[in-house]
């Protein structure tokens, strides 16, 4: 899995009840075609990145395909999750 393009943007809380602050993550993700995840159309990771006193974490996250919008019902690995919030971090 090779993330090659991203964007990201402050998620806003009006309510004040979430503690710290939140980050959507909208990361372009690119996977070998006999993966799984492989859709024709590209791939796109949504990561909602909470960051708090005691540190950042992934709060929620999901894949979609880039072409019709479905959400895919696919996790990441303990490897590609810590990859991916150091991805994010570092992004901030």
């Amino acid at each position: 899995m090779e993330i090659t393009n991203f964007g990201f943007n402050q998620l806003k809380d009006p309510t004040g009840i979430i503690l710290g602050e939140r980050y959507e993550f909208l990361l372009d993700v690119e996977v070998e075609e006999d993966d799984e995840l492989f859709t024709e159309g590209g791939l796109e990771l949504r990561v909602i990145l909470a960051v708090e006193e005691d540190g950042a974490r992934i709060a929620h996250y999901n894949f979609a395909d880039k072409m019709s919008r479905e959400v895919l019902e696919f996790g990441l690995e303990e490897d590609e999750e810590a990859e991916v919030l150091a991805f994010c971090k570092d992004k901030l």
